[in-house]
């Protein structure tokens, strides 16, 4: 937080310490080209909002600013889970506004001295700057948040539609596994008789078999009758 403020501070310092020079220097001579016909250092005083628009609204740039501030502040402060980008446009927008808001409350109006002639542009400040820096810094910054959150929210119904499938998966095993155990022998015997349907009619029974394979024992009793008599 503390560089935050930081920030802010030297904003404010920048801003001021421009106006000063402005002032002191560029006041007497009205104009000083830096680069001929495309960015000059010019002194105007501007008494409406940044870049000269809406001129003679003092009061109302002053109410609409302090409170744009205050909010600002209030917002960097109590919310904990910002990002630096939106943390340093909100310090770069809250100082820029602090630097304007000095100069309407001293002067009546802002000094301005960026005066860039190539296309013919309004005479703008430092705290113009760091206001129209940090507005640039903060739609940035929700653009890309929102793609950001776009991005986790496709991904997140992914992993959700993947976890349905497989929960779906491990549902149809399950049954599979509760299956009891007298249904699990019955669909056994009914392939074995469904198998043994399907045998050749010349084959027999195995205990059939074995009785006309071993005909000796009455074969043995006919062919001895002698013992019989023997006996008797």
């Amino acid at each position: 937080m503390f560089l935050w403020i930081a920030i802010m501070v030297l904003a404010v310092f920048l801003d001021q310490l421009t106006k000063y020079l402005t002032v002191l220097c560029l006041k007497p001579i009205d104009t000083l080209p830096i680069i001929e016909d495309v960015i000059h250092l010019t002194y105007v005083e501007n008494p409406g909002a940044a870049f000269g628009m809406m001129k003679d609204q003092r009061w109302l740039f002053m109410v609409v600013s302090s409170v744009a501030i205050v909010a600002l502040l209030i917002y960097l402060f109590k919310k904990k889970t910002q990002h630096w980008m939106e943390n340093l446009a909100i310090a770069f927008i809250v100082g820029g506004g602090i630097g304007n808001m000095i100069d309407r409350v001293i002067l009546g109006y802002v000094v301005d001295m960026i005066d860039f002639r190539l296309i013919d542009f309004a005479v703008f400040n430092v705290a113009d700057s760091f206001v129209c820096v940090g507005a640039g810094l903060l739609m940035l910054y929700i653009i890309l948040s929102g793609v950001q959150e776009y991005k986790e929210e496709k991904a997140r119904k992914l992993r959700l539609s993947k976890w349905d499938d497989d929960e779906e998966t491990s549902d149809e095993e399950g049954i599979a596994e509760d299956m009891p155990a007298e249904e699990m022998i019955s669909e056994e015997a009914i392939a074995v008789d469904v198998s043994a349907e399907g045998l050749p009619s010349e084959e027999v029974p195995s205990e059939n078999v074995s009785t006309e394979e071993n005909p000796s024992e009455e074969t043995s009793t006919v062919e001895n009758p002698d013992e019989e008599e023997t006996h008797a």
